[in-house]
């Protein structure tokens, strides 16, 4: 769960996207199209406990290998409770194949955000330097490239903060709908977790998020992805990791029967 968390953390970089104008560049107008990229993604987090989908994600594991993330596929189906209240979640296959009659989990919801305190939105945006960089076609549409890399003298007080501080990459934001649909990020720095007890990554681990169209207009998150190495269990063991998580088949609750 904890690395879960940490991919979780890293998804945040998808939902900021600041965008600067460049001399001499033939791109959008930089505060309408910034508006609506924040826009959509606010969106997208607002409703987000509105939709029902499937959870696909790679066991974790460490083996005498020192491998950490290389299970098979665990396949859940994931829904939301009313107001908010966390979520319920059934195993449905392991790896491929059929589970009968799983336990219904229940996630409760993190804890609420202190009052006064930044969100982790506003905390992601001010550790990174965003810039807009160009134009490209990306899976046959138009986007504008944004290049982004760690804010020299940020200071960040939450999870997601400090696990946005580590990276700098690129993100794919699709020119009409103003959308971000593909991240890629590399860390330029060393990630800890479990405070660097259970693992440290090291430098150059990647990672890659997808978002698509789930129906009217909204936008999700439908893939993250984390591989790269390091060391584990108080740095005794190398560990290699890749690690993914795929969400599908979204659906609203309003259209669920019963």
């Amino acid at each position: 769960m904890r690395t879960v968390s940490l991919l979780v953390g890293v998804a945040v970089l998808v939902s900021v996207v600041v965008l600067r104008s460049q001399d001499g560049l033939d791109l959008p107008d930089r505060d309408s199209f910034f508006a609506a990229a924040r826009e959509n993604i606010a969106r997208s987090r607002r409703v987000q406990n509105a939709f029902a989908y499937k959870e696909r994600r790679t066991e974790l594991h460490r083996n005498p290998f020192g491998r950490l993330g290389t299970g098979v596929d665990l396949l859940y189906e994931v829904i939301p409770l009313a107001a908010g209240n966390g979520y319920t979640r059934q195993l449905l296959e392991r790896g491929g194949k059929v589970v009968e009659d799983a336990e219904i989990e229940r996630v409760e919801p993190r804890p609420r955000q202190e009052p006064g305190r930044r969100s982790s939105l506003e905390e992601v945006w001010s550790v990174l330097d965003f810039e807009l960089d160009r134009r490209e076609i990306f899976e046959g549409r138009p986007a504008v490239v944004v290049t982004f890399t760690p804010r020299q003298g940020a200071e960040a007080t939450t999870r997601q903060g400090k696990l946005a501080r580590a990276f700098s990459g690129e993100a794919w934001v699709d020119e009409e709908t103003r959308e971000v649909r593909h991240v890629e990020a590399t860390t330029v720095e060393t990630i800890s977790y479990g405070w660097g007890v259970l693992a440290r990554l090291g430098k150059g681990t990647v990672a890659t998020l997808e978002r698509e169209p789930v129906g009217g207009g909204v936008w999700m998150l439908t893939s993250v992805r984390l591989t790269g190495s390091g060391r584990a269990l108080f740095w005794l063991r190398r560990l290699t990791i890749d690690y993914e998580i795929e969400w599908f088949e979204y659906r609203r609750l309003a259209d669920i029967p019963g």
